[in-house]
């Protein structure tokens, strides 16, 4: 019996029923040299967002060159923790008791990622939670690039209203089955990458490809939490607030359009965002930014999917001629943020 077969029989409440799918779109005649020859289509479920979180759940779809599914993996994973919010995601610590820790899972795990490239909804967050699982169990992900449905979508210009999955699934009419299970995620994932994927061969556009770097740090100390309920998720996220400690170093000025961010800059937020905004506010800030609550003369930059939204922020921003970004380009920026000190440059 597989791991699939086995976490799934341990645990029928939560295994999602898979539907009846879109059937495959023909492939362009001429497929582009260079892109990859095979996609690991990946979901985790995790206890939360910040650094020492951890995976609880995880799947792994395998797609050929051209996106078909060639293979599917689902399994549990006991975090040794509090599982977080059970709300939305299911998974109570009677369930996870019985589940192979991370170590375990890593072999099976690496087979399925080895010599493909990483598919996410955000790739960068479902990333950092793997390669820090990674870290702790002392191995290194097979995984040498990663691809984000999210950057992919922003290629390919489409007419989405935001950047959640649902509406990636709406796009392309692909049913969810359930939502933050982590096999039915990738599922829907893995049936909306194939037209993507395909779309973009035959416009022959240069996939948004981004090396993956292991990671070496991570902690297995759980910050403290305070008690939370669904109603306090859904309002403001279900991690207490906290002042965040003044940024250390100066301002240098504007962001200046194709160019780095350097540590100092203030950047502010606005509207909607795929991936969780105190989660985003904490990378700025490990990276040395000023996240600043509001925008002024001084912020550097403004972050947001909805450069034509008519809020407060847009406007100021117009009006004192600050640098508009969506929030996947600021994802990548903050990769290579220059040091304090460093001269912004123009792009």
């Amino acid at each position: 019996m597989t791991m699939l077969e086995d976490r799934m029989a341990a645990a029928p409440s939560i295994a999602p029923k898979i539907g009846q799918q879109p059937g495959p779109q023909t492939p362009p005649a001429a497929w582009p040299d260079g892109y990859p020859q095979g996609y690991a289509v990946v979901d985790v479920e995790t206890t939360g967002l910040a650094r020492d979180d951890r995976i609880i759940s995880a799947a792994v779809y395998q797609l050929d060159a051209r996106g078909e599914v060639q293979d599917r993996w689902y399994t549990l994973v006991n975090p040794q923790r509090d599982p977080g919010p059970v709300w939305i995601h299911g998974l109570t610590s009677d369930v996870l008791a019985d589940a192979p820790l991370f170590p375990e899972v890593v072999p099976e795990l690496s087979r399925r990622l080895a010599d493909r490239v990483l598919v996410a909804h955000n790739a960068m967050f479902d990333w950092s939670m793997i390669a820090r699982e990674y870290a702790r169990a002392e191995a290194v992900a097979p995984v040498r690039q990663r691809l984000c449905t999210i950057a992919l979508s922003k290629e390919l210009r489409l007419p989405l209203p935001n950047h959640k999955l649902e509406s990636l699934a709406a796009h392309y009419g692909v049913v969810q089955e359930r939502a933050h299970h982590a096999l039915d995620d990738a599922r829907v994932l893995a049936e909306t990458f194939r037209p993507s994927l395909q779309r973009a061969a035959r416009e022959k556009l240069r996939l948004p490809l981004l090396t993956c770097q292991a990671l070496t740090e991570w902690s297995d100390s759980p910050a403290p939490r305070q008690q939370s309920s669904p109603s306090s998720y859904r309002t403001a996220g279900w991690r207490p607030s906290r002042k965040r400690p003044a940024c250390p170093y100066p301002n240098p000025g504007r962001y200046a359009a194709g160019g780095r961010l350097v540590q100092g800059m203030r950047v502010a937020f606005s509207g909607d965002t795929s991936v969780d905004r105190e989660l985003l506010e904490d990378r700025a800030v490990e990276a040395g930014l000023h996240v600043a609550t509001s925008l002024s003369r001084l912020t550097s930059l403004l972050v947001t999917n909805d450069p034509d939204a008519q809020t407060s922020k847009t406007a100021k921003a117009a009006q004192f001629g600050t640098v508009v970004i969506d929030e996947a380009a600021f994802m990548q920026l903050l990769q290579d943020v220059a040091p304090a000190g460093t001269t912004p440059a123009s792009g």
